[in-house]
């Protein structure tokens, strides 16, 4: 059984997401954000030291312990389950696959999340957001002109890298500048919206404001 350490709002939401698609039994472990501060939980930090969600263990398999970092989690349950929505088959399909899976954490979140904090700050913060959204156009165009070649991010078939995107770009769409001046990749979270697994994980996951 794989156990969920879930936090509203958050990154985690994806995990569940991708256990619904994979089939995977598991179950959740819920945490609330102080509404003040927007911080996860100080009971967080008794399942990991960094206090952060996704978290999961595989109390199926000893030794395994708690694994964090949701790029991680993502591998792990993608070997769990034999390699599904894990890397295509075809080489430059594969390669993409790769870029996607590291790229929606290593490139994308980081100015988005600037944004965010950024934004919270009076006066200068609000100065300060106006130079970052052009950084943040430049992924949003990247990835427009990626989905506008293929249906999903690897190839034509949704893998983990697709899941592993869906964060980022809902931040984006909330938050980032993401609407209707770039129909491929709005037409792509809809089309992640509407899958059956994704609904099922969102009903179990409770309030997530990205959706």
């Amino acid at each position: 059984m794989i156990i969920v350490h879930h936090l509203e709002n958050s990154r985690s939401q994806r995990i569940l997401w991708m256990l619904e698609e994979l089939g995977l039994p598991y179950e959740i472990k819920r945490y609330e954000r102080n509404p003040e501060t927007m911080l996860a939980p100080p009971e967080l930090k008794k399942v990991h030291p960094l206090g952060k969600s996704p978290v999961i263990e595989d109390t199926d398999v000893q030794g395994v312990g708690v694994i964090a970092e949701t790029g991680a989690i993502v591998e792990y349950l993608v070997d769990k389950a034999d390699g599904k929505l894990g890397a295509p088959a075809n080489r430059g399909d594969a390669l993409r696959y790769r870029f996607w899976l590291h790229y929606a954490e290593g490139s994308m979140m980081p100015p988005l999340l600037l944004k965010l904090v950024l934004a919270r700050i009076p006066i200068m913060g609000k100065v300060a957001v106006k130079k970052i959204q052009p950084m943040i156009d430049v992924h949003l165009d990247y990835v427009e002109s990626e989905l506008e070649q293929r249906p999903w991010f690897a190839g034509a078939e949704m893998t983990a890298a697709d899941i592993m995107m869906s964060f980022p770009l809902e931040a984006a769409r909330s938050r980032g500048g993401l609407n209707e001046s770039r129909p491929a990749t709005i037409a792509w979270l809809a089309k992640v919206h509407a899958r059956p697994a994704y609904q099922a994980g969102l009903k179990k996951g409770g309030p997530y404001a990205y959706a």
